[in-house]
């Protein structure tokens, strides 16, 4: 199976957050043994690297960032990737549109977000940290 996180579930983790945290950590084991093929858009790098500025200094936010590349493969931004996203009317949000044009690009069986409302209209499944947690369960 295959998953595109979005930033949210990895931010659940890093700030711990609650009571989201642990089905956003059981599914980042999942993906770091490698029983589910894991992948963040190249462009929630960035973005966690600022985000968890406050909680963490730069150099654990380099480690953890090194941590995370080590566990999910990378959906890479190209040019026809952002025109797409520039010109899909489906979507308010500019960074969800990337996060879903980076999960199609992976052939990606589900976008796993806790905002499923922002991805109304996306062409890849959406589902939240808990509603896979029980799928992963049921299998």
């Amino acid at each position: 199976m295959v998953i595109l996180i979005d930033t949210n579930v990895i931010l659940d983790i890093f700030l711990k957050r609650e009571p989201y945290k642990t089905n956003s950590e059981l599914i980042l084991t999942k993906c770091a043994d490698r029983q589910i093929t894991g992948y963040l858009a190249a462009h929630s790098i960035p973005n966690l690297f600022y985000i968890l500025r406050k909680e963490y200094s730069r150099q654990e936010r380099r480690k953890i960032i090194r941590n995370l590349c080590c566990i999910f493969r990378i959906s890479d931004l190209n040019l026809d990737k952002i025109l797409s996203a520039v010109d899909n009317e489906d979507f308010s949000d500019f960074e969800d549109c990337l996060q879903e044009e980076c999960a199609v690009n992976v052939m990606a069986d589900y976008i796993v977000t806790r905002n499923p409302g922002d991805f109304a209209r996306s062409r890849v499944k959406i589902i939240e940290p808990e509603e896979f947690v029980a799928l992963l369960q049921r299998s």
